[in-house]
């Protein structure tokens, strides 16, 4: 199976469950896999048969900076969603880091899989 990744995609939104985190916006960093056969776009050179990985970008970052939600698992479940119905993409793995929200970590966050894994 190959992949497509976009890796530390960092958006500001707001997000928490605190009555200070819904008055400031937050940095957040997602990071995606998504399942796609690189071979026909390998073969003709031809854009149209590849992932468009800066589309995604383009979509998720709209997405979140106009979100409002208060858990990171719902954030990540919602991009998920987006990525699978708009880009056709059958798998995918996305990890949502949320820096700075606990004391000692650099990051703490969620990791999911949704789709199907074609090998």
């Amino acid at each position: 199976m190959d992949k497509v990744f976009i890796r530390d995609l960092r958006i500001d939104t707001i997000i928490g469950i605190y009555d200070w985190e819904r008055k400031i916006r937050q940095t957040v960093s997602l990071d995606v896999e998504m399942a796609w056969d690189n071979r026909p776009a390998a073969e003709s050179d031809h854009i149209d048969q590849a992932l468009d990985y800066k589309g995604v970008a383009k979509r998720l970052i709209a997405f979140v900076q106009a979100s409002e939600f208060q858990l990171v698992e719902t954030l990540a479940e919602r991009c998920a969603e987006i990525i699978l119905n708009e880009f056709g993409v059958p798998w995918l793995r996305l990890t949502l880091h949320k820096p700075g929200a606990v004391r000692g970590a650099s990051s703490v966050g969620v990791e999911i899989e949704r789709g199907h894994r074609r090998d």
